[in-house]
């Protein structure tokens, strides 16, 4: 049933052995790479991708692990990352894209046949890998509980759409791109739609496992953009490859989610929302230093958003606390994406983005850019300090950390190295050709 994946992942791994001789050479990893290596080395063992116990996969986490994974490959020039990052994808299909134990359907959520399946296993979406079932259409609805229940939620989807891309853009491989396009498609055809009585274009926050039904209706204030950003990073990735692979084109679904984009209405004092924002920030300044035409005035709108929250968070007092009434991964969230700030800043200042056309307009707005960048700055060594508090082994002894150990250490090691979830390679170039980028 999984001869297709397993040789895929035979292969790809040899194919990294060739291409990267250069980088075993490189020079003995520093204290953040080898605490990133041990955060995600007890994840590996502890939730099932690197043996064969039960799998405990989630979908979020499973998919900044996927990139950290990555990111590790390339600053260790260790194959061995590459391949964890392969295995954990083959898991997370074959757990996450087909039904529970517990539910009284079975095989691939999708509907598919065991080989199309195999071939195809995004294609019904993932599950999200909560702990209890999901809720079925005689239950009433209880806020609480819906929090534990299973299901897709649309913004796990599109970090998993991310990741699959970030694994092709480092392997070369189109068969993961094609693989997220496949999912973007299905999700985006499922949880948007057109409400009865009139008006715009919506989204669902939660939908069924099967996609037929949602779980919570109320859109994610940020989710049309995640998906505007993702779907042009998807098709960015494909038409840099040298051979075009079979997955979708998604122009329908860009159209669509920018549209339902409330560009004026960004704004959140969530720390996780807030680094979401300046993630995605990141990931729409880089599409459009690789040529795509993606919304510049957007771009501005989302570091306007992100200042004022980053303003009401830095006063609100959060960081003062102590660790037992902290969430760890949701300020996690955040220093990834002051780290991406950090990141757009230094890209500014080596090589600034040449607007499309030399119009008044444009020109105002990429100085507009630049001044956001300049004040975001200045927060940056938030982000230092949530990752130093949560580096210090005393604090990660509360019940609060314990609680969320694996997300909490695979976003603590993305903090740490936050390269391979953060930056896009271009696609098209063999890890060779990229030399030290």
């Amino acid at each position: 049933m999984r001869s297709f994946a397993c040789l895929m992942i035979l292969f790809l791994a040899l194919a990294t052995a060739v291409a990267n001789p250069q980088e075993e050479a490189r020079t003995m990893p520093d204290s953040r790479v080898r605490e990133a290596i041990e955060l995600m080395t007890g994840f590996a063992e502890s939730t099932g991708p690197s043996c064969e116990r039960p799998q405990r996969r989630y979908l979020w986490t499973d998919a900044f692990a996927v990139c950290n994974f990555l990111g590790l490959s390339r600053a260790t020039g260790e194959k061995r990352h590459t391949e964890q990052a392969l295995r954990l994808v083959d898991r997370v299909h074959h757990t996450l894209g087909r039904h529970r134990a517990d539910d009284s359907r079975a095989g691939w959520i999708s509907g598919l046949n065991e080989r199309a399946g195999e071939e195809h296993p995004t294609r019904g979406g993932l599950r999200i890998g909560k702990e209890l079932p999901e809720r079925s259409p005689n239950q009433s609805f209880d806020e609480r509980l819906e929090w534990d229940r299973d299901g897709q939620y649309f913004h796990y989807l599109t970090k998993w759409m991310h990741a699959l891309d970030q694994l092709t853009r480092s392997t070369g491989n189109p068969q993961f791109n094609a693989w997220a396009q496949e999912l973007a498609e299905a999700a985006h055809h499922a949880f948007t739609y057109l409400p009865s009585a009139g008006g715009p274009r919506r989204m669902y926050w939660k939908m069924s496992i099967d996609l037929k039904r949602p779980l919570v209706s109320s859109m994610g204030q940020h989710d049309p953009l995640d998906a505007y950003i993702t779907y042009i990073q998807l098709q960015s990735t494909a038409a840099g490859l040298p051979q075009a692979g079979d997955g979708p084109r998604l122009n329908d679904e860009i159209r669509q989610a920018k549209a339902m984009i409330a560009a004026d209405d960004l704004r959140t004092t969530d720390p996780l929302g807030i680094g979401g924002l300046l993630m995605d920030a990141y990931r729409l300044e880089q599409l459009l230093r690789q040529g795509s035409m993606a919304d510049l005035h957007l771009l501005e709108a989302m570091l306007e958003a992100s200042l004022k929250g980053l303003k009401y968070y830095a006063a609100s007092g959060e960081l003062q606390l102590p660790a037992e009434h902290r969430l760890a991964f949701r300020e996690l969230g955040l220093a990834i994406g002051l780290q991406a700030v950090r990141l757009m800043g230094e890209a500014a200042s080596r090589d600034p983005i040449q607007p499309h056309t030399a119009d008044g307009v444009r020109l105002r707005l990429h100085k507009l850019v630049r001044l956001r960048l300049r004040e975001l700055m200045q927060y940056v060594p938030f982000g230092e300090r949530i990752e130093s508090f949560w580096r210090d082994p005393e604090h990660r002894q509360s019940l609060a950390w314990s609680e969320h150990r694996d997300i909490n250490e695979v976003m603590l090691a993305t903090s740490l190295m936050p390269d391979g979830f953060l930056v896009l390679r271009p696609p098209g170039l063999s890890s060779l050709d990229r030399g030290g980028q």
